[in-house]
């Protein structure tokens, strides 16, 4: 297992970080899990000829062709005057490098924006212009284009994984806020005997939704500890806290039902 990561972060190094999925998975990282895994080595055409030739070096496979003409860089540009604010290109780029908010103009940080195009389909009004990237065409030696692709690459990657752990961090957040609620309509239902099938229903779901939000929390903890990641693993031990404290809210309003339809009026004296 660790001689099989260890592959996946050799050959994700070597990848341009655009998170582009012209190579037909959903950014960089994932297709290097596909290489390692045997998928080939010549579908990035950011990445051109020279990343094949690496690739090929850090897998011990032959050279082959591209699989589609090589990209030079972009960046993509917001004609902000005919900008209507539906804030799709936000959702689409996987780098986080548009700012804007509902009905407001966007902008690009092209400082930041990989060229990856992702946010130009889904623009309602066309409003967006892929253009070749002007730190690229500044750069007067062979020396200054590499630095510029390596410092691209170090930004995309770490800009795409802030990205997916504020992604995944809300998922959890939504995923626990459903089963709070779940738990409070319980426990309001609770304070009041009933022999309601439905309200019965949705209390056993309560504590059936905490007790999942308890697994998956030491899930990822488990995970966490495998990878070494200190960040996963306080944040996955919050989780589990918080998941804990649910599942005994879920279970004490379920007890309070199961208390209060056992006592009926024919057993007081």
């Amino acid at each position: 297992m660790s001689r099989h990561l260890d592959l996946i972060d050799a050959i994700d190094a070597e990848l341009p970080q655009t998170q582009c999925g012209q190579c037909g998975h959903p950014g960089c990282r994932p297709y290097a899990e596909a290489i390692a895994a045997g998928g080939p080595i010549n579908e990035c055409p950011p990445g051109g000829e020279a990343t094949v030739v690496r690739l090929a070096t850090v897998t011990g496979r032959a050279v082959v062709p591209l699989a589609q003409p090589a990209q030079s860089p972009l960046l993509a540009r917001i004609r902000e005057a005919e900008c209507i604010g539906c804030t799709k290109c936000i959702q689409a780029c996987p780098v986080d490098a548009i700012l804007g908010a509902a009905k407001r103009m966007h902008t690009v940080i092209e400082a930041e924006c990989t060229g990856c195009e992702l946010c130009v389909a889904p623009c309602p009004v066309d409003c967006i212009d892929i253009l070749p990237h002007p730190a690229w065409e500044a750069a007067e030696s062979e020396a200054e284009r590499q630095a510029y692709l390596a410092e691209r690459a170090a930004l995309g990657r770490q800009r795409c994984e802030a990205r997916n752990q504020r992604l995944a961090r809300q998922a959890r957040e939504k995923r626990l806020e459903r089963q709070r609620r779940l738990i409070r309509q319980g426990s309001r239902a609770s304070r009041g005997a009933t022999d309601n099938p439905f309200e019965q229903r949705q209390r056993r779901m309560a504590v059936k939704a905490a007790e999942e939000a308890q697994k998956r929390a030491r899930r990822q903890l488990a995970h966490a500890e495998r990878q070494n990641d200190e960040a996963a693993m306080a944040a996955a031990r919050q989780q589990e806290t918080q998941a804990s404290h649910m599942l005994d809210d879920a279970r004490a309003a379920l007890d309070a039902l199961s208390s209060s339809q056992t006592t009926s009026p024919s057993d007081n004296p």
